[in-house]
Parts: C-alpha cells; structure tokens; sequence
C-alpha cells in the first residue's frame, strides 16, 4: 500500500520485519508445542527464544540464492543460534508457517479494525440521535418524495452498520487460525498436540483440517465482509456528496483553516473526502474477485493464490481502515444547514403532501381512482407553475364537500410523518 493511504496505527503491520518476526513466533509456538510433549528439550527452546533474531537484509541475500522466502528465513535464523538450530523449523512444511503467521497479522489487525468500526458507528450513532427530530425531504429516483427525519437517515446507516460489523467479527475468527499440520495436512511429520498448544501460544483457533493450506473460502467470506462494510461507508459517503450539491446544500464537509478548494475557483468546497471514500470502494471491490478465486488451488495445494494475497489481502486492509478512519472524521467534522432542510421541504410548494390528501379522502369515502386524477392536476400545477398546493385543493369544492379546513390542514403537518420515530428508534436500542 501507497503511503497516502495507510494509516498510523497499522503502519509497517504488513511490512517484511513484521512478517518475518511472526514466522519466528510461529517457529517459537511450534517448538513449545514439541517441548511440552517431551521431543524437543526446552533449554533449547529457551535458547532459541533468547538467540534467534530477524535480519531481513540478510534473508533478501539468501532467498535470492535459494528462491524461496521461508527457506532463507530458516537458514538466516539458524546463523543467529549453536547446535539447537536443528530445531528451527521441525516438522513444519513452508506453508504452515506463512499461513499461521498471517492469521496472528489478521488478529492485530482486526483489533484495529474493529475499534474503528466502533468509533465510526457511534458517530453515526450521535447523529441519528441529534436529528431524530429534524425534518428533511426524503427523495426517490432523486426527486422529491415526502418528509422524513434527518435522523433517520443515519439510523439507517446505524442498522446497517450493526449488521456489517457483526458478520466482520464472524468473518474475523475464521481467519484467526492456527494450522501446524505439515505438508498435506495429515500430521504426519508433526504430532496434532503441538498445533493445539501453539495456537494457545498464538491467541489463534486451531483447525479442524487443512490440506497444505488452509481453505481459503476463510479469506473469502472475511474480504466480503469488509466488502459490504465499505458498500456502507459508500452509501453513506455518496448521501454526504449528493446533499453537499448546490442546489440542495444540506450538509457540507468540514472545511480546515487554510485549506483549498479549487486551483482556479477560490469558491469552491469540495466533497474531497466523500468522493475519496467513494473511489477507495471501488478498489475493494475490484480486490474481491481475485481473492474469490483463490480457493479452487490444484489438488491439496499450488501457489497461484500466492501472488493475489501478498497484494490484495493486505491492500484491502489497509485501505479499508483508512476509508474507515476517513468517514469517521468526515462525519464527526460535518455542516449542517438547517435553514436550507426547511426551504428544499418547500421547493414543491406543497405538492410533497398529495399523499396525505389521498389517504384523506379515500378514507372519507372515495375511490382511489377518483382521489387520485382529482389531487394529480394540482400536484403538477403546483410544481410547474409555483402555485400553493394547500390552496389548490381548499379551493376545490369537491374535496371541500368532504373533508373539513382542519381535515385539509392536517394533511400538511410535517409531524404527521415522524410520529413514529420513537418507535422505530426503540427497536434500533437508539437512546
């Protein structure tokens, strides 16, 4: 990942000093196991643990001798230690190590995950909750529909963030695993104690069964999970653009001190964030097909899944924490116009409450037929010629023989249409 995209907290996560320290403590764990059911003596264990050290540059000078990463790790780590280096890597087929020692990098970095996840559902939780009263236009097709609440808006997103991270965590846990189990994953190199007592050593699961690599429908259910994940950040990054638009102007990003909108046009504030996370989406999705077609490998194992996971897997975590961290920030900085919710509820002049007077009437005896060529007229003469819908209708005396001024009236009551609110928010456990 480019550095303009990765975040403090996981910088150098993925990185080769990283990656060749897990391969150790795997290597670690695994011998632990072996000492603990009595075939490999722990003082040279603890030697090991004392002795051996990562040298990357040294690993680069072997591998492009031996052509093959874990190999020149073993003989770089076996440099470092005396005759207890015999036990480096006993047992143990390639595989076990890389896989294992990427499942301990996806537990730290789903702990980071995670807690951002956190933080951006309760900032959109703080905003369902500051505007559950506030009324906006809601919109389909991009046109005008009826009154909602600004709030709603964002407890929708609160839902369906509660669902997004929920099946992360699952997705999580798959990943998290242990497998020790040796080149075709019948244990017949490495007794079956040592990846059970390594994965306690690990913080891991342990699997249940592996060929020389775990399954990877285990990758490909956690990449679709932050998949659906960053199709909500994108929902809620293309409402946040789509409501910055000029025309409407309910809501703006937050704009810092010295900072620039256009080269040429000094006006201009731009949604750069939103449309950032937006495009950041795009390369997630574009990450998930190539990882969905690593499980189908040739037999119990070839490497053509090798090459995608050492760009694709650690890309898309590190770009989906930063779009997470970037959300986050957009909507705990964002504007709110309020005076400009009130005049796109007007724009319509009135037309937004035909539904209202529909209901009316065929409730006063009606044919849906008939209310609705009666009300329809108005509705397009209110919205093409700027006429007062309220007025249209009182005026007809059709509708006047059967509904009342205050009848009429209420038809046009904004809190008509969020009287429900509280209820829709105690089944969210919104408060």
């Amino acid at each position: 990942m480019i550095e303009r995209y990765t975040t403090k907290k996981r910088k150098g996560l993925f990185s080769d000093e990283s990656r060749f320290n897990e391969y150790l403590n795997v290597e670690l764990a695994s011998l632990q196991g072996w000492s603990e059911i009595g075939v490999v003596p722990q003082e040279d264990v603890d030697l090991i643990r004392k002795n051996a050290h990562v040298n990357v540059k040294r690993i680069s000078e072997i591998e492009a001798i031996t052509k093959h990463d874990v190999i020149a790790f073993t003989r770089q780590i076996s440099e470092t230690l005396g005759e207890e280096k015999r036990w480096v890597h006993y047992g143990l087929t390639s595989t076990d190590v890389v896989d294992t020692s990427l499942s301990c990098l996806y537990k730290k970095a789903n702990e980071i995950i995670l807690e951002d996840l956190n933080t951006l559902r309760e900032k959109v939780k703080d905003k369902a909750l500051e505007y559950k009263r506030t009324p906006c236009i809601g919109r389909t097709h991009g046109r005008h529909a009826e009154v909602t609440s600004f709030g709603l808006k964002w407890a929708n997103y609160y839902d369906e963030l509660n669902r997004g991270i929920d099946a992360f965590i699952s997705a999580s846990k798959e990943v998290e695993v242990c497998k020790l189990s040796g080149a075709l994953g019948n244990w017949a190199d490495i007794d079956p104690r040592v990846q059970e007592i390594a994965a306690k050593e690990l913080g891991l699961s342990s699997a249940l069964i592996a060929t020389q690599v775990l399954s990877r429908d285990r990758h490909e259910h956690y990449a679709a999970s932050r998949a659906v994940l960053a199709s909500t950040e994108e929902k809620i990054a293309t409402e946040i653009r789509n409501l910055s638009r000029t025309e409407i102007q309910e809501v703006e990003e937050g704009f810092s001190k010295g900072q620039k909108g256009s080269s040429a046009m000094p006006q201009k504030r731009n949604p750069i964030s939103s449309e950032n996370v937006t495009g950041c989406a795009r390369r997630m999705r574009g990450y998930l097909l190539p990882i969905l077609e690593d499980n189908a490998l040739y037999h119990e194992r070839d490497i053509s899944h090798s090459s995608v996971e050492r760009v694709a897997l650690i890309d898309r975590i590190e770009l989906f924490d930063y779009r997470t961290e970037r959300l986050t920030r957009i909507i705990d900085n964002l504007v709110v116009f309020p005076q400009n919710r009130r005049k796109n509820i007007s724009l319509t002049h009135g037309a937004i409450y035909s539904s209202r007077v529909l209901s009316l009437l065929i409730a006063k005896g009606w044919s849906r037929e008939k209310a609705y060529d009666t009300i329809q007229p108005y509705a397009r003469i209110a919205l093409q010629q700027g006429k007062d819908f309220h007025e249209l209708i009182s005026n007809d005396s059709s509708i006047r023989s059967m509904a009342t001024d205050k009848e009429i009236d209420f038809c046009f009551d904004n809190s008509y249409y969020l009287r429900n609110r509280d209820y829709i928010y105690s089944r969210l456990n919104l408060s």
